[in-house]
């Protein structure tokens, strides 16, 4: 097994935003007898810096519309960043394109969150695993296409002889395997799975976690994992990053965030848990809405919910600092010491 010490993927610096202006005309308006141009954007992600280490599970996570698969896209080149880099084993590759890329396709793979949606539903289950095969194998025989193909499947629980049915055919548990089998049919290092159990009955996410558990165990694979479902993480995350309006809140190993979270929005997140053992739980109520992502808060984008918000927080965008816990946090109230 890979030892947890060598970075795989590294962002540096990362933003997306996405424009809502309409087109050229939409975009005109008459103030003061002047045309001027007024542009909008959706702010999705906002000065992202992280690391993902060779054989990890990072789970990230946060509330809807934090940007958390917006980052996964990115990172997969689905998605262009605003600015910002990526790298891959120290060789950038957000601004590659054509046969530059195309190592690095086989080595990083998604599994998306619906699997009816991203299999093709004309193609048979054979076809849609044997075509990545032979299109980054393209010396193999057919015989050894089929083989590849009927190995995946059985690896991934799904019968070789279902390879001539269509994705319409299969329940939504054998779907997402066959999801995860066309991830693992090109033998890849690295997969970013966009909350891949979300749509799943509860007994089935245990078998698809186990699952990806055991590839990552046998194919010495990394994973970037995007999830709200924080028993989840507690199971199969490594690593936890905590995403708030398109930025970096928290960083820390599993044991580190369920134990003691440090930020006020990750402490707020895990209050949330319900506990059996626990009669009077003591929940954690943030104040206010979630701030608009079109027009972002000064400072900390944190700073209107937060019970520890001072002047500071209001003006200065907090920076990822390390606590003597290890973790990485981004909040000026830990760097005072007020929390």
């Amino acid at each position: 097994m890979v030892q947890l010490n060598e970075s795989l993927l590294q962002i540096r610096d990362l933003y997306k935003r996405f424009s809502i202006s309409g087109d050229f005309l939409d975009q005109l308006r008459f103030e003061g007898g002047k045309i001027k141009r007024h542009q909008e954007h959706v702010h999705a992600i906002n000065g992202v810096n992280l690391d993902i280490l060779k054989g990890e599970a990072l789970c990230v996570v946060g509330e809807s519309g934090c940007g958390k698969s917006t980052v996964a896209r990115t990172v997969m080149g689905l998605l262009n960043p605003s600015s910002g880099s990526i790298s891959y084993e120290g060789q950038r590759i957000d601004n590659m394109s054509g046969k530059a890329l195309m190592p690095y396709r086989k080595k990083m793979q998604m599994i998306f969150q619906n699997p009816y949606a991203s299999l093709n539903p004309r193609m048979t289950v054979s076809e849609t695993l044997a075509e990545p095969v032979q299109f980054h194998n393209p010396k193999w025989s057919g015989a050894e296409v089929r083989d590849k193909v009927h190995e995946v499947m059985f690896s991934v629980g799904v019968d070789p002889s279902w390879g001539v049915r269509f994705p319409h055919e299969f329940s939504g548990g054998q779907r997402q395997r066959i999801s995860i089998a066309r991830a693992l049919a090109v033998d890849p290092e690295f997969i970013v799975a966009d909350e891949p159990i979300s749509a799943l009955d509860v007994s089935i996410q245990a078998q698809v976690l186990n699952l990806m558990m055991d590839a990552q165990e046998q194919r010495d694979l990394t994973y970037m994992f995007i999830t709200h479902d924080l028993s989840v993480v507690e199971h199969f995350g490594t690593r936890v990053a905590v995403m708030y309006l398109g930025t970096l809140c928290e960083l820390g190993t599993s044991e580190q965030l369920f134990d003691s979270p440090r930020h006020p929005y990750t402490q707020a997140l895990m209050s949330a848990i319900p506990k059996l053992a626990d009669d009077r739980p003591n929940h954690i109520k943030l104040q206010g809405e979630v701030p608009t992502p079109v027009n972002l808060p000064s400072g900390c984008v944190f700073h209107g919910r937060c019970p520890y918000a001072d002047d500071r927080c209001k003006q200065e965008i907090p920076q990822l600092i390390v606590t003597d816990s290890g973790t990485q946090v981004a909040c000026h109230a830990v760097e005072e010491g007020r929390i």
